[in-house]
């Protein structure tokens, strides 16, 4: 078993950020920016409980497991449900023992919802498997994206550039910023996803303080192994859609999606996605993580599928039996849910519904706080997810709310509720 020491993220020493880099490197498995230094600082910075198990090999940092820890010692993965991918990043040829691994975190538990396929040492722990679409990118030409467009999703190109000619003609010339720098059009993103949320029934991410100012911290960094990447669909001076998200030099990790809600008949959440793709290839980027979720829109862009892993690794303790017992018959309602068309679409427009009473002022105090819809006042657990912006009020209250909410507001949690547009045929093999 390797040495293991102990570390906070954002206090991790440059030789040691440069160490886990470099396992990033040498695995096409740890190249998701989520899995990056970067982002576990970033939550270290507003969760209390937030460590890096490094494994050592004689001198040298071989492996990192970021991850996040509360009081009684049951831990997750670090940012639990706002990550799409999690793992101990490490060097070719690196194994471990997964209790002796917790026994020197101190945990009794160690929770995860999107394990890269890759890690074996956690594999008898993990409870099941998932897809997460993918898309597959390369230089495009100097033909443009309409040519672009028409080579990769013949089925969508039409359509898609027929809403893009009428929406110029209705409010100006569209134009597309990859990596906007504005930060007026980080808030209008948050705004908007703020509503849909609440719009949609959702657990309403941007409500919490330390959300939004993580956002904004992320926004900031520039790093070769994370870049905060802010897009934005702009029909003349006004914006229309939006997307923030991580890239590294070769993997882009969609995160949160909005457009204006006046605007959806163009179909923004669909051209926004396809602009990101063209224009990720021509920078560089080879693969696209859509995430772990079912939803068409997906279906239509991806190319392949990844798996990831949900699960529970614990060692003999009461702690780890207790958590078990409360955790997996949630996880396992809402994973049937979503497996099912007929359970998940009659839970989805129970959610709108209540969103729509909620926004329109007719759901009262009780049924709101009793659908655990995401009002302002979520409950709070020194636990964990994604999410705009109400950024007043003091955060420090929130350090360790639990961004994953509660049964009902986590139930699709794991998906993307930005429908891009209406049905359309798949990409062209």
């Amino acid at each position: 078993m390797s040495t293991i020491t102990i570390h906070r993220p954002e206090e991790l020493s440059i030789p040691l950020r440069r160490a886990w880099h470099r396992a990033m490197d040498e695995s096409p498995d740890y190249a998701n920016p989520f899995l990056a230094p970067e982002f576990a600082a970033g939550i270290g910075r507003h969760r209390g409980g937030a460590r890096v198990a490094v494994l050592h090999e004689g001198e040298e940092a071989v492996g990192f497991l970021p991850y996040e820890r509360n009081a009684l010692g049951v831990g997750r993965a670090i940012g639990l449900g706002l990550s799409d991918a999690q793992a101990l990043v490490h060097r070719p040829g690196v194994t471990w023992d997964t209790r002796e691994l917790l026994r020197a975190c101190g945990l009794s538990v160690f929770e995860f919802d999107h394990l890269v396929e890759e890690q074996k040492p956690f594999g008898p722990y993990v409870t099941g498997t998932f897809a997460s679409p993918a898309i597959d990118l390369k230089d495009g030409d100097d033909a443009g994206y309409a040519e672009w467009l028409r080579g990769a999703y013949p089925g969508l190109a039409k359509t898609t550039l027929k809403k893009e000619r009428r929406l110029a003609r209705d409010l100006g010339e569209m134009r597309f910023v990859f990596d906007e720098r504005d930060p007026a059009a980080l808030r209008t993103l948050m705004r908007w996803k703020s509503a849909q949320y609440r719009r949609t029934g959702r657990m309403d991410r941007f409500a919490r303080p330390w959300i939004v100012e993580l956002v904004d911290q992320l926004f900031q960094v520039r790093e070769e192994h994370f870049t905060g990447v802010l897009s934005v669909v702009y029909a003349g001076d006004r914006p229309v859609a939006a997307h923030f998200g991580p890239r590294s030099r070769t993997v882009f990790a969609p995160w949160f999606t909005a457009y204006d809600p006046d605007l959806h008949y163009y179909s923004p959440g669909l051209i926004m996605h396809l602009r990101m793709a063209e224009a990720a290839g021509r920078d560089g980027v080879r693969l696209m993580d859509l995430g772990r979720g079912d939803k068409e829109w997906k279906d239509w862009l991806k190319t392949r599928e990844l798996r990831v892993g949900e699960g529970f690794a614990v060692r003999p303790h009461p702690v780890a039996t207790a958590h078990r017992l409360w955790r997996r018959p949630v996880r396992g309602l809402r994973n049937t849910v979503l497996a099912h068309p007929r359970l998940r679409e009659p839970a989805d427009r129970l959610l709108k519904t209540a969103g729509t009473l909620r926004t329109t002022g007719r759901m009262g105090v009780g049924m709101g706080a009793g659908m655990g819809t995401g009002s302002g006042t979520a409950p709070r657990r020194n636990a964990d997810r994604r999410g705009t912006a109400n950024p007043q009020g003091d955060a420090n209250p929130q350090r360790n709310a639990n961004p994953q909410g509660t049964a009902a507001q986590q139930w699709n949690a794991n998906t993307n509720t930005n429908a891009p547009g209406p049905a359309a045929p798949r990409r062209k093999r």
